[in-house]
């Protein structure tokens, strides 16, 4: 009598809304900063025809909404943000060039209706240039992340101050998109425990519950979170920090990014299955990646990643 073949959860079937997926590992999005004048090459076929598979799910690179949702500013002005404080010079992704920033411009409570507003415009654009469906950037110190960390967001409006505040702005591009497109064509990202750009949260354990629950109401398609351990960027760090409360708050599907190996990422799905009682999909960022073309790149404002 033949062995039985172990099962190897991560590559079983799963059916996330629409997407008949064959296994549970999907590919990262990756900003490789390949376009010119913000317009997509035709390299872009290549490299992601490359990585495509049968019933894979894959995110691809961020895309910025409008003009004003990048480091530099139509006619010199100054970026976009929550505060008004200048930024220290930040380490690139690749770990050896430097970023530098000017200093940013406190967004005016007046002018926050037009940014959800770009965020609506850009979703619709995706939809309609035929993409599956947008999935909202609120991490790793783009805009949304400076409103809701209290470390950046210094405002003394309905936009800063309290948890639920904070949250506000994010909560409000959701709605927008979601009005826009559906709720089955909107996911978002979030990163409550790391820093990056100095968007730091001195309660993350109060404010990342607040936002995952607040998101259960638009029955989102999918809401995905980097592990506390990935607060710098390409180094793995132990961590007091757990996804455990977000993940039991959320009611949707839950994606995960942070560090994996094959083992961790069979038992960490294991676990969380186990604890939450629903589907976890890993997010891979790396075997999946290390192949020809990708790069990384510096962080704009306001970017909607384009599934």
């Amino acid at each position: 009598m033949c062995e039985e073949t172990a099962v190897i959860p991560l590559l079983t079937p799963y059916k996330m809304g629409r997407f008949n997926l064959h296994q549970r590992v999907v590919l990262a999005p990756l900003t490789r900063q390949k376009s010119f004048n913000n317009v997509p090459q035709p390299h872009a076929i290549l490299y992601y025809s490359q990585r495509t598979s049968k019933g894979g799910f894959l995110i691809s690179e961020a895309t910025c909404i409008s003009d004003t949702a990048q480091d530099f500013q139509p006619n010199g002005q100054a970026p976009i943000s929550s505060t008004d404080k200048s930024l220290m010079p930040q380490i690139r992704a690749n770990g050896i060039d430097f970023a530098r920033f000017m200093p940013p411009r406190r967004l005016r409570t007046h002018e926050i209706a037009q940014i959800v507003n770009d965020f609506r415009l850009a979703a619709r654009n995706a939809i309609e240039a035929g993409f599956n469906g947008v999935k909202i950037q609120g991490a790793h110190g783009y805009l949304i992340e400076q409103f809701m960390k209290d470390q950046v967001n210094d405002r003394t409006d309905q936009y800063g101050g309290s948890p639920e505040k904070r949250c506000r702005f994010a909560l409000e591009i959701v709605e927008a998109v979601f009005n826009e497109i559906g709720a089955k064509k909107v996911k978002i990202r979030l990163l409550p425990f790391a820093d990056y750009v100095e968007s730091a949260n001195s309660n993350p354990e109060a404010s990342g519950p607040y936002m995952v629950e607040s998101l259960n109401k638009y029955g989102i398609l999918y809401h995905h979170m980097v592990e506390p351990r990935m607060i710098r960027v390409g180094e793995i760090c132990e961590s007091p920090h757990s996804l455990l409360p977000m993940r039991k708050a959320f009611n949707g599907t839950f994606l995960v990014a942070g560090g994996y190996d094959q083992e961790d990422g069979i038992n960490v799905r294991i676990l969380l299955v186990m604890v939450a009682g629903s589907c976890l999909i890993l997010i891979c960022q790396r075997d999946l990646s290390s192949m020809p073309l990708s790069m990384c790149t510096t962080k704009p404002h306001s970017t909607l990643m384009i599934l």
